[in-house]
């Protein structure tokens, strides 16, 4: 099993800041890939990046430009910096580990990111 750790989310104005963290512990694998979602009230959860341990990083083009995914081998820690926030980035935001190439893998328990205009 692995467990997943999230902190950093908030409430921010709109074109303000927020760095979301995620510590990953226990049995953890490689090759992996760490990364965020998130789900807005009434909407399906999607992808927001990720990025594999060899730093791979991919983005949701409504990020692209503001968020910047990052990542700590040695600590099992993935970062989401999220700069120039809107109010449609309003979501719980959702801590994912999973191995390359395979779906599913691991969830962490959600941050709540609110973004007022």
């Amino acid at each position: 099993q692995v467990q997943l750790v999230e902190s950093g989310g908030g409430l921010v104005q709109a074109g303000g800041s927020l760095r979301l963290s995620c510590a990953a512990s226990g049995s953890t694998f490689s090759p992996n890939v760490m990364g965020w979602y998130r789900q807005a009230p009434g909407k399906q959860r999607e992808l927001v990046a990720d990025i594999t341990n060899g730093g791979r990083a991919n983005y949701v083009d409504s990020v692209k430009n503001r968020f910047t995914i990052s990542r700590d081998n040695a600590k099992n820690t993935v970062y989401l910096q999220m700069n120039n926030l809107k109010p449609e980035d309003t979501a719980v935001y959702y801590c994912n580990y999973r191995r390359l190439y395979q779906q599913g893998g691991y969830w962490g328990q959600g941050t709540q990111v609110t973004v007022s205009s």
